[in-house]
């Protein structure tokens, strides 16, 4: 016949009986005797218990309401427990000191007079998303799970009865993992985590021994706040960790289980697993924050003409709905200066039901575009076979040579040299995005004994509508002409008149000039790519002086 508890569920799982215990608040809280534990590491690296008081006395009558919302089937009021390892983490850990420590950031308030090429908002949605993807879904957590060292469990014998051993432990799976996050304007990001987890060892009760399973589920709660920001690095510290335990089922494979086992199990699972899985996470929170940091502190070629590199320019800080930042991109030609450009605060544009939103100031794009649409002059012949306006305008500058000039060329073939003068200036106005730049053209003549003689020395003012697109993570760019203002700068056969060229020299500006500037425009300007969050399917909206993405 079975000596089985009988209240135990078939199978030998025993829970924690609702009766003949009082209610208690299940922080730091076991049943083997009426006082409150608290787990504190030993020098040795077995977790040890120490009687600290009520835990009304300890926590200044603050209750531990997760706890009791998480109760066990049956109305088992000590089904759930929770640990608290704030005081423990004090003595025992330093802060965390990360370059440019971001994603878990506490996050300070708004820095006053940061000035930025670039800002971005990040939903609270967006950040659960990443993170469940970076510790859950690639198998981050579950690998620093199964590192855990359990130590082995040991009861007193009693006068009447045995001891038991339970030896082995270790962790079967971990499975049903669930990540959420809450940001806490001027304090920090709570992190919570929940999983199940399947543990298996050996017990021995007396003089016989058995495969033991235990099964339960934890949440592990953590506040990450950020306490300063200096010279591009954030320090952060990771505290007020503690876990509640859920309902623990215990079997073995005779059925064969007594309360005591039961409660001498979830004792010591109590004590000891927060002292394990606090430190998994915290593990954990500095992996994905390095990998994490590495979006936005990076180096990026813009096409062959040099490079841009974002970085952040102050911490980290939220409001109740989103996780913002200030970033810049320092623009350096390959090999020579920096391209400077001037910063200015302005307000982030609303999230609304978005991922993400990026918006790039005016100047910091007007400095890439230097870099981008940085043209080499070149020279090419005034011919049919460059462009198809060439025999009207050789035949508009005839006209224009002076009445009895003798230097002037009768039969020559013109040259035409383009050349780019000072850096383009991106001007963003409400749904509107347009480029002013100016190009320098020369018409000359080659004669038979090398000397040049310039015709025309021109320079012409373009203004170019834009069309934008993200393709690729870049910001694409396309230029059309929208107006062309022309001037006479010198010429050496005295030519003064110059309006009858016009639409010759546009049609040049168009067939052979704009086509080598979306050339070079093709590759895009480089995006930095935020969390990893992706720019797929993202809307532009052109405000002024901004351009916000958003995804």
């Amino acid at each position: 016949m079975s000596t089985a508890n009988p209240a135990a569920p078939q199978g030998g799982e025993i829970r924690s009986p609702p009766t003949h215990r009082p209610p208690v608040c299940p922080v730091c809280c076991t049943h083997s005797d009426s006082s409150p534990k608290r787990w504190f590491p030993s020098s040795t690296g077995i977790p040890q218990v120490t009687a600290v008081g009520t835990f009304l006395r300890q926590r200044g009558k603050k209750q531990c309401p997760a706890a009791w919302q998480l109760g066990v089937a049956g109305g088992d009021a000590g089904g759930a427990h929770c640990w608290d390892a704030t005081a423990a983490r004090k003595r025992t850990m330093k802060p965390l000191k990360l370059f440019g420590m971001v994603v878990f950031c506490g996050l300070l308030s708004p820095t006053q007079g940061v000035l930025s090429g670039l800002s971005c908002a990040i939903s609270p949605r967006a950040m659960q998303q990443v993170l469940s993807d970076a510790i859950i879904q690639t198998g981050l957590l579950e690998k620093h799970l199964q590192g855990m060292a359990l130590p082995n469990i040991m009861s007193d014998r009693g006068l009447l009865s045995s001891s038991t051993i339970i030896t082995g432990l270790h962790l079967e799976r971990s499975w049903l993992p669930t990540l959420s996050i809450a940001l806490l304007p001027g304090i920090g990001m709570q992190l919570v985590v929940t999983v199940h987890l399947d543990l298996s060892g050996n017990c021995l009760m007396g003089i016989l021994s058995e495969v033991i399973a235990i099964s339960l589920d934890v949440t592990i709660t953590s506040n990450i706040k950020s306490t300063s920001f200096e010279l591009g690095t954030v320090h952060v510290t990771v505290d007020d960790c503690f876990c509640i335990l859920g309902a623990v089922k215990i079997k073995l494979i005779s059925g064969l289980l007594s309360l005591s086992v039961h409660d001498m199990v979830f004792s010591h699972l109590t004590a000891t697993l927060p002292g394990l899985l606090c430190p998994v996470m915290d593990a954990v929170s500095e992996i994905v924050n390095v990998q994490l940091l590495s979006t936005l502190n990076v180096v990026m070629p813009v096409g062959l003409k040099g490079m841009v590199h974002y970085h952040l320019v102050g911490p980290p800080f939220t409001s109740g709905s989103s996780l913002m930042m200030d970033l810049d991109g320092t623009v350096q030609q390959m090999g020579g200066s920096i391209i400077p450009h001037d910063s200015y605060a302005s307000t982030l544009p609303p999230l609304l039901d978005g991922l993400l939103v990026i918006i790039l100031r005016q100047s910091f794009l007007s400095s890439l575009l230097a870099l981008l649409l940085h043209i080499q002059p070149y020279t090419f012949p005034c011919s049919s076979e460059a462009f198809s306006g060439a025999n009207q305008l050789r035949d508009s500058i005839t006209d224009l040579y002076p009445t009895g000039c003798t230097s002037c060329p009768a039969a020559s073939p013109l040259s035409i040299r383009v050349e780019c003068v000072g850096n383009p200036i991106l001007l963003l106005e409400p749904n509107k995005a347009t480029v002013e730049l100016s190009v320098l053209l020369q018409v000359f003549v080659k004669r038979p004994d090398g000397s040049v003689i310039i015709l025309l020395l021109l320079k012409a003012d373009l203004s170019l509508n834009v069309r934008l697109s993200i393709s690729r993570g870049s910001l694409m760019l396309a230029f059309s002409l929208s107006r062309v203002s022309l001037f006479l700068e010198s010429s050496d056969i005295g030519i003064s008149e110059i309006s009858n060229l016009k639409p010759h020299l546009t049609k040049l500006l168009v067939e052979i000039y704009l086509p080598r500037l979306n050339a070079v425009a093709a590759d895009g300007i480089p995006l930095p790519d935020v969390f990893g969050i992706t720019l797929m399917g993202a809307e532009l909206q052109i405000l002024l002086g901004l351009l916000a993405i958003s995804v």
